[in-house]
């Protein structure tokens, strides 16, 4: 009902992901730091590479709602579907294995509020990450 359509505007461009428009209904790991509406830290890829992408895969996999619609060795590109009014949010996760780090931008497809949910999102996947990787 409310999915319309994919932005036409994801993946990784210059070596960055889109931008979050100027509505608060993004988060991004590429703003600004100082904009505390739109940042969000980087998730942690300490060891090797393939291995963080994989636990990022199984760990959105795992999630109520999410489905994985593109996956490549340094990206991986899923949407988040709500259970009750099936909103979608689409999520973007770019690697950067200099810094040991996987970008991320979660944003919702339509509305402007959607009460925290792309960041509580990816705090959750922040931890599941965490704990793959620890094991």
């Amino acid at each position: 009902m409310f999915s319309w359509k994919r932005p036409d505007n994801l993946g990784v461009h210059d070596g960055r992901l889109a931008p979050c428009k100027r509505t608060p209904n993004c988060v991004s790991s590429q703003a600004d730091p100082a904009d505390r509406g739109h940042y969000i830290e980087p998730l942690a890829a300490p060891g090797d590479p393939a291995q963080a992408m994989a636990a990022l895969q199984r760990s959105i996999e795992a999630m109520p709602g999410a489905r994985v619609i593109r996956a490549t060795s340094d990206y991986l590109y899923a949407e988040f579907r709500s259970r009750v009014m099936r909103f979608v949010d689409d999520a973007e996760f770019a690697l950067d294995p200099a810094g040991r780090v996987i970008h991320v931008r979660s944003a919702a497809r339509v509305g402007i509020r959607e009460f925290g949910v792309n960041r509580a999102r990816i705090e959750s996947l922040r931890s599941a990450l965490a704990a793959a990787l620890r094991r």
